[in-house]
């Protein structure tokens, strides 16, 4: 038996009518699926310092690269202040900050469980992500004080730093180096970043120490009003300090860096890392160093300490900790940025 099956037409209005529809509905999911991308919300923090250094200003400059285009990748970045270098390697760990700004020497100890790590002990999941600005160790004293170079210290009213910041990590090493303790000093107080200018002005102290970017506006204030110069930081001891650990180098303030310095200042300094945690995730990572790269020459220019950066160097200079598996990717791929060496500033800075 054979059945014939009768083809039923479909009139070209229906058709038009389920074609529009099919359309209408792949222009939904599209849409949805956007929709759904720009909805996964993601709250970031980077750790910076106070905000007297340059870690703060680094870090709103990323998170406002990074805000600039939360609708489209549902990422907001907060800049958070904190004591400095230690602590914000020790909330990366606990997973309190997604990023943070530390010293190379921080990081060195933190990776490994050295120093003030050594309780928690080796940071197994500590990433780098990039390298940022030079650090010089710097010491500026009040003129009147009598100090002229590094031994000058002994007997003298020094802010050695507060606990959990770079400043004072690298202080310790100097101190453990020249072997002395607190006793070697008239008094050794631990003034933050923000808080040490005030009394080296005040004549509560006789000389505080920064590692921190140069030209810096609060070292100017503090040369320009409170009668006060810079250091020299050499010798026998940094040079053995700087053959001795990777995470250092020799380094010069440059002269005319700040009103009356006509002279470099030889030191020996760190640099600016940002770091991660391993379980920081890879479209966060990513995110961050094409706001950064996609707004070099903005960052390049937000502030002095920056004039420096060369971006084939950003992803080897001082770090020592793996690199984030996404921002390994990003520098393996990334187009050629030799092309950012030549930036100019922007109009009117």
């Amino acid at each position: 038996m054979i059945t014939v099956f009768k083809q039923q037409s479909i009139s070209p209005h229906r058709f038009i009518l389920s074609s529009l529809s099919l359309c209408v509905l792949s222009l939904c999911f599209l849409l949805s699926a956007h929709v759904e991308a720009a909805n996964r919300k993601v709250n970031i923090t980077i750790g910076t310092g106070g905000t007297a250094g340059v870690y703060y200003p680094a870090g709103m400059s990323l998170c406002k690269f990074i805000n600039k285009n939360e609708g489209r990748h549902g990422i907001h970045c907060t800049a958070q202040t904190t004591a400095g270098s230690v602590e914000n390697a020790q909330k990366v760990r606990t997973g309190a900050f997604d990023f943070a700004i530390v010293q190379s020497d921080v990081q060195y100890y933190a990776l490994k469980g050295y120093g003030p790590f050594k309780k928690k002990g080796p940071d197994t999941k500590l990433r780098s992500v990039l390298s940022l600005y030079p650090e010089p160790f710097t010491i500026i004293a009040r003129t009147d004080s009598g100090i002229r170079v590094l031994d000058d210290l002994m007997g003298k009213r020094v802010n050695i730093g507060n606990p959990g910041s770079g400043q004072r990590t690298s202080m310790e090493l100097v101190m453990h180096a020249k072997g002395w303790k607190k006793e070697a000093f008239a008094s050794a107080m631990e003034l933050t970043s923000d808080e040490q200018s005030a009394a080296l002005c005040t004549n509560e102290i006789d000389a505080m120490v920064m590692t921190v970017g140069h030209p810096n506006p609060d070292i100017k204030k503090t040369l320009t009003t409170c009668n006060a110069i810079l250091i020299n930081v050499d010798g026998p001891v940094v040079e053995h300090l700087v053959k001795t650990y990777p995470y250092y180098s020799a380094m010069s303030i440059p002269g005319r860096a700040y009103p009356g310095s006509s002279l470099s200042t030889r030191t020996f300094g760190v640099t600016a890392t940002l770091v991660a945690s391993a379980k920081t995730p890879d479209r966060v990572v990513k995110e961050l160093l094409q706001a950064l790269f996609n707004n070099f020459t903005d960052f390049k220019f937000s502030h002095p300490a920056f004039f420096s950066l060369v971006p084939t160097e950003m992803n080897e200079k001082g770090l020592t900790a793996p690199m984030h598996t996404a921002a390994k990717d990003y520098f393996q791929r990334a187009a050629d940025l030799t092309k950012l060496l030549n930036v100019k500033p922007p109009p009117g800075r």
